[in-house]
């Protein structure tokens, strides 16, 4: 997308550094990620942006690109996966777009995750497939690492 790489990667791997910290509280996650990156001296941008990932214990919404993509990337890998184990050999390489999208319609399906956090992807001036096919395309080469 044109955009700075090694920051939004580095906000990728970074987002979830709090997760064994805060345990089953998800009131924290976010928060304590904010206070061990800001110790570490990461860029208050993505330190920002990781917190916000998280919007709900924030107190305030998304505002930034960066904050959009963030969110929304994390959230559709994650129905990119539950879409996968459904296909009988449960490997992303069968998933297609338009599986993905069919399935955001099925409220039941993976109800857990927030249709409109993916959606936040026409922030970044994309339509629903085409991020779909953006974020297909990347998972599928790690698929083997992911063991899909």
């Amino acid at each position: 997308l044109g955009r700075d790489e090694e920051r939004r990667g580095l906000a990728g791997l970074l987002h979830d550094i709090d997760i064994e910290a805060v345990g089953g509280d998800l009131s924290r996650h976010g928060i304590e990620a904010e206070r061990i990156l800001t110790e570490a001296g990461i860029d208050p941008e993505i330190v920002t942006t990781v917190k916000m990932h998280n919007e709900r214990v924030c107190g305030t919404t998304r505002s930034t690109e960066f904050q959009h993509a963030l969110a929304a990337g994390e959230t559709i890998t994650g129905f990119i996966v539950a879409t996968a184990l459904v296909y009988p050999d449960k490997k992303i390489a069968s998933v297609k777009v338009k599986s993905i999208t069919k399935r955001m319609k099925e409220k039941a399906f993976a109800a857990s995750v927030n249709r409109d956090t993916i959606r936040e992807c026409e922030a970044l001036g994309l339509s629903l497939d085409e991020f779909v096919e953006i974020s297909l395309g990347a998972m599928r080469g790690v698929a083997d690492r992911l063991g899909l």
